[in-house]
């Protein structure tokens, strides 16, 4: 199966998190295939010190780098119309990411539960 790892579960593992390091060992016990795409990596390289970004070069190597297309990005916009139709914010990385794990039949990875549910993408937490 494919999990997209969110933003929020590579910055936790990257911290040591132990929740974060035990289930990135539990989804490749499981034979899952771990995605993560161009605003995952964006945001985690962001909060990153210049000299640390050599880890998350090498934690990024097990990983499918996926790059959606524009179905992709009409279906985020479509689901951040119909929040902001709601009174709520869905952000734009969030969308996206939600979209994109949508397309690629996978389960976002994420403690944050509460964005990822303004859309239809399953979610597994840690």
């Amino acid at each position: 199966m494919n999990v997209f790892l969110d933003s929020a579960f590579v910055i936790d593992h990257l911290n040591g998190q132990p929740s974060a390091v035990a289930h990135l060992r539990t989804i490749f016990d499981r034979g899952d295939q771990p995605l993560v795409n161009e605003i995952v990596v964006c945001e985690v390289r962001a909060g990153l010190r210049e000299e640390d970004a050599h880890i998350l070069t090498l934690m990024l190597e097990p990983f499918e780098f996926i790059q959606p297309g524009p179905e992709t990005a009409l279906l985020a916009g479509s689901w951040r119309a119909m929040a902001h139709g709601r009174g709520r914010a869905l952000s734009l990385a969030d969308g996206l990411i939600a979209a994109a794990a949508y397309s690629n039949h996978a389960k976002v990875v994420t403690r944050n539960v509460r964005d990822f549910a303004l859309t239809p993408v399953a979610v597994e937490t840690y």
